[in-house]
């Protein structure tokens, strides 16, 4: 069995974990007729001709949708980003616009968190916000009329939004799975209900509506030949009949609510068949039949449907990409670039080509920022409204990048959620040149509900410790800070996102705070997290984000300094918030020592042979074992946890892509098993059935789980200590800032 002892080790990164996958990983469609290439020769980039082609070091995945590295750039005033739009009645100073989407905020009901949600978005500079639906905001399905307490609620968040200069739109929506069997009556039923919503939200104040005709929505089901089997005047018969549901729904709001009420539709501008194995079978007279991926929209047929839907009376398009299986990735499409050499992954066991998949029209080759921008140009060629853009639309990442687009008439206006959820000031910070105090969006996807974190109540922000915490039990009372009562000397100990955040926070407070790094710069182990991980998360970005936050707060900072317990009692601080990060143990393993056990920290920077054991469960382990699988080694991973607690600390959204891609290429987990010894390059693996197996093994990489670590507050003689981050409880980057946020508020 393998033994533990314990050793110091810092912090790595965060990544996903493994199941199952039933459909194999192929990289892009093959032409018929031309033989079927080498994984290596896969989109391998030619060489300069007269020289040597450079050897390659990276698996073919690697090679199919390379990224730029100069699509970031910042040379242009952002002049038609904050110039006038009009969209219907509403008038806009700049085009960023808040869609209805990412925040759990609703789920809780009418409550203060939910109004002041949207009251800092108003505050922050955002002029148009589309609230995502709430129950409790819409009249019951069975006729009867919106309560008194909906309508008030609905005309406070108005009225208080509307003193920074907002707007206020609401998203109606309803996952579909029966509009095959509705009858008429019944869709028309349906139609009168959010008819009948419409008229109260304009009771309320709101000036817009958007119908949610995207995705699994049933509207959306309507517009769809992949799910419409329908054959009477709202089937697939021709384009009227997929968009009559709209249509009929947008003329009804136009008599009903008037002109000068706003009616926008999101729909899904281009779709693909991510689940290639989900293709529907239809019954002809002698046989059923599956029906192949070609049943999906094309551009050509969401414009089509899009310009009935202006002839309706439309007054602007919110167009997002529409993947048929994937909800998540519907609305967040960048997630397919979430794995560091295998962009493009998509959930499903296989990866995207975007040079070939979606019609070619996907920009491929930007980390996913701006993915639909070409696809957009093309609907607001073709129609005479404002045509707006979703999936990480983000002008603070890409300044020039989204300039452009909105220079060159690609786009109308952008629709954001993550980056303004990250930090509400986005707008006023960007409209004033503050880019570089901007909390960036780091794409971990744990702010949608359905992250898989035992510990955790729905979701949260990795960067913004208070994102539907605040007002609840166990978070912060509120939004804002409270000055402290009596200026306190504070040393915080470790420079990591914990430390970083908690100085932060207390000195913003009043607290006279120095933070303390023993190693020569601040950042913790986000480089090394960045270098793993790749820049997909925005890590470096986070980093210096948090460095830039302490000189503003105005903390003293002392790099190259370990802190000692005498050196602590020299310093005679009111309070020390211990962030040093957690302890790692060491691997020993049986055998005849000639395999390498190498540690978490080492091994991007260590020769090894080809087959290589990953000890561990956690997302570092994971990040190891796609790093490594994408540098050509054969992986297996070995953990003492049962399957269920694989990677924990990310979000399902990440932890679905890294699962299917790397089960696709060949990496083989075993849970609730050890490593029973290794010799003559043979390991030999107990498993959690109590047989054993052997396979190859010429390294083993230790990532195991860390311990906690806080042992220098131990004897140390300050009444109010705090430990923090994985020094207290090892787990995830959110959870490090989210414990320095709390504990620079109760300093």
């Amino acid at each position: 069995m393998s033994k533990i002892s314990r050793r110091d080790f810092l912090k790595g990164s965060g990544a996903a974990a493994l199941s199952a996958a039933l459909v194999g990983l192929t990289g892009c469609a093959k032409e018929e007729g031309t033989p079927t290439p080498t994984p290596e020769a896969v989109h391998t980039p030619a060489p300069t001709p007269g020289s040597t082609a450079p050897v390659q070091d990276k698996l073919y995945t690697a090679y199919i949708n390379p990224q730029r590295e100069d699509y970031r750039s910042n040379t242009k005033e952002l002049k038609t980003l904050f110039s006038p739009l009009k969209i219907g009645a509403i008038q806009l100073s700049h085009r960023m616009v808040k869609s209805a989407a990412g925040s759990a905020t609703y789920l809780a009901g009418l409550t203060d968190e939910l109004l002041q949600y949207y009251v800092n978005l108003a505050k922050g500079g955002v002029e148009l916000i589309y609230v995502e639906n709430v129950a409790a905001m819409e009249p019951p399905a069975d006729g009867s009329p919106i309560s008194q307490e909906a309508l008030d609620f609905g005309k406070k968040m108005v009225e208080e939004c509307g003193k920074y200069g907002a707007s206020l739109g609401y998203q109606l929506m309803g996952f579909g799975m029966g509009e095959n069997e509705m009858t008429v009556e019944q869709i028309h039923a349906k139609q009168e209900q959010w008819v009948r919503t419409a008229k109260a939200l304009k009771e309320m104040g709101f000036k817009a509506v958007e119908l949610n005709s995207a995705g699994f929505n049933m509207p959306a089901h309507f517009i769809s030949r992949f799910h419409n089997k329908r054959t009477d005047e709202y089937g697939v018969g021709s384009i009227e009949n997929r968009a009559r549901f709209v249509t009929e729904w947008v003329q009804r709001v136009k008599e009903e609510c008037g002109e000068d009420f706003i009616v926008q539709i999101l729909m899904d501008a281009i779709e693909d068949n991510d689940n290639i194995a989900n293709n529907p079978t239809i019954m002809t007279l002698d046989k059923e039949v599956t029906v192949p991926h070609t049943q999906v929209n094309t551009v050509e047929d969401g414009i089509a449907l899009a310009q009935c839907f202006e002839k309706a009376g439309v007054d602007s398009m919110h167009l997002r990409i529409g993947p048929l299986g994937h909800h998540v990735a519907q609305f967040a499409g960048d997630l397919y670039f979430i794995l560091n050499g295998i962009e493009g992954a998509n959930g499903f066991g296989m990866q995207y080509d975007f040079d070939r998949h979606w019609q070619g029209k996907i920009i491929g080759d930007t980390q996913g920022a701006g993915m639909l921008l070409d696809v957009a140009a093309q609907y607001k060629a073709a129609l005479n409204i404002p045509c707006g853009a979703v999936t990480y639309m983000d002008p603070a990442h890409a300044p020039d990048l989204f300039e452009q687009a909105l220079e060159d008439g690609k786009v109308d206006f952008l629709l954001m959620t993550r980056p303004l959820t990250v930090d509400m000031e986005y707008v006023n910070k960007l409209r004033e040149g503050r880019i570089d105090e901007i909390a960036p969006c780091t794409r971990c996807l744990h702010c949608h509900i359905g992250s898989n974190e035992m510990n955790a109540v729905g979701a949260y922000c990795r960067v913004n410790a208070l994102t539907q915490r605040v007002m609840r039990e166990g978070g912060p009372a509120a939004y804002e800070l409270t000055p402290a009562e009596k200026a306190k000397k504070v040393m915080v100990i470790g420079g990591g996102p914990a430390g970083m955040e908690a100085a932060r926070i207390a000195a913003l407070r009043g607290h006279d705070v120095t933070l303390y790094e023993k190693r020569g710069a601040l950042g913790g182990l986000l480089d090394f997290a960045h270098m793993v991980k790749g820049p997909h998360e925005n890590l470096l970005d986070l980093k210096n984000y948090l460095i830039r936050q302490l000189e503003l707060a105005k903390v003293t900072v002392k790099t190259g300094t370990e802190v000692t317990a005498d050196l602590i009692q020299s310093e005679a601080p009111d309070a020390v918030i211990l962030a040093v990060g957690g302890l790692r143990d060491t691997l020993n393993v049986a055998g005849d020592g000639k395999t390498p056990v190498i540690e978490m920290d080492d091994f991007m920077f260590t020769d090894m042979g080809e087959k290589v054991i990953v000890y561990g469960s956690n997302a570092q382990s994971f990040d190891a074992a796609l790093w490594l699988t994408v540098h050509k080694k054969h992986v297996t991973m070995v953990s003492p946890d049962a399957a269920i607690d694989f990677d924990k600390q990310q979000s399902q959204h990440a932890m679905r892509m890294m699962t299917t891609a790397l089960y696709s290429l060949g990496v083989n987990s075993w849970p609730q098993a050890s490593i029973k010894e290794v010799k003559d390059g043979q390991a030999t693996i107990l498993t959690e059935t109590g047989v054993e197996t052997v396979i190859p093994c010429d390294a083993i990489v230790n990532a195991a789980d860390m311990l906690p670590n806080k042992g220098l507050l131990e004897g140390i003689a300050v009444s109010e200590t705090y430990a923090i981050g994985d020094c207290e409880s090892p787990f995830n980057i959110a959870l490090a800032i989210r414990g320095g946020n709390d504990a620079g508020r109760a300093v």
